[in-house]
């Protein structure tokens, strides 16, 4: 079960894709399957075969994307957090071999693409929150058990309500 948390940043990002979606993509997708059709033998018809597929896997996302957007909770920078590890942190953390890495903790529907965010409900997230600056660490998994330390933790500004 994934936490239904997201940045403003995500959920700007997943409303703009939406909005695309809906208004631009579909109804261009939609021109091109009425002309197909009106072609006729629809079943050796590409253009016909390929824009109908496009067309349900477009209406496939805007039914996720809609019910997403409605189910998800936008959390905002708040300066309070300032200083530990909360939702929407970013975090430079280092284990023993000297490995420096950069994350920041978002919901999942932000992770996708981006190789520096991970989930809050992913198990280094979980062993991060509420952790300060200097604090170690350990993250079990399945396979193994890691020691970090946190070097830096900062929100980004453009967070902010």
């Amino acid at each position: 079960m994934k936490t239904p948390l997201i940045t403003r940043k995500g959920y700007t990002k997943l409303r703009k894709e939406l909005d695309f979606l809906w208004r631009e993509e579909r109804p261009e997708i939609t021109r091109k399957v009425t002309w197909a059709a009106s072609l006729g033998d629809r079943s050796e018809n590409a253009d016909y075969q390929y824009n109908k597929k496009k067309l349900r896997e477009i209406d496939r996302r805007v039914r996720y994307l809609r019910k997403c957007l409605e189910n998800l909770k936008v959390v905002d920078y708040d300066p309070q957090q300032e200083g530990k590890v909360f939702f929407g942190a970013w975090v430079e953390i280092e284990n023993e071999a000297g490995e420096v890495m950069e994350l920041r903790l978002t919901g999942y529907d932000e992770i996708f693409g981006r190789k520096d965010y991970i989930s809050i409900d992913s198990p280094m997230a979980r062993a991060l929150l509420g952790k300060e600056e200097d604090d170690e660490f350990v993250v079990k998994t399945e396979t193994d058990i890691k020691e970090w330390w946190i070097n830096k933790i900062w929100y980004d500004p453009t967070d902010k309500i």
